[in-house]
């Protein structure tokens, strides 16, 4: 049981925090099988949904600091990941794009993830995972920006 005094253990804000630290660590732990920590696969997701992108436009996108970004992105340019090149549009700017590797190391992260997440939510029935997740959504953006 947490440690937490009562009246905060039972404050929604309270719980969300601690329901999001076991998600993030169940995810880590899947992702770490992977050889990959959370910021490499979300880089490499964001490249795979924007790429080519500039990589300014990258660290705003997942609002990752640039000296962070240029971390990771050398990580994973290392590991024969992603590519680095000119872009095409602007030579000054590095475009982002990944390799064939990182596709495919991406896709068996994209699964563990998902397998910690269904760990995650395990408790709740398909319904209320469902509705948990609809009502997640609705706190997180309450304008409906989701």
């Amino acid at each position: 049981m947490p440690s937490a005094p009562s009246a905060i253990r039972t404050l929604p804000s309270w719980l969300l925090g601690r329901a999001a630290a076991r998600g993030r660590g169940l995810v880590a732990e899947a992702l770490a099988a992977e050889g990959m920590k959370m910021w490499h696969h979300v880089v490499l997701a964001a490249v795979a949904d924007l790429a080519p992108v500039a990589q300014a436009d990258l660290g705003r996108g997942i609002q990752l600091d640039p000296k962070d970004l240029v971390g990771v992105l050398n990580d994973l340019q290392g590991a024969g990941l992603v590519e680095r090149t000119p872009d095409p549009k602007d030579r000054r700017k590095n475009a982002v794009t990944l390799t064939s590797e990182g596709r495919k190391l991406l896709r068996r992260c994209a699964t563990a993830a998902r397998a910690a997440n269904a760990e995650l939510l395990a408790p709740l029935s398909a319904a209320e995972r469902e509705a948990f997740l609809d009502m997640l959504a609705r706190v997180t953006w309450p304008e409906g920006a989701a």
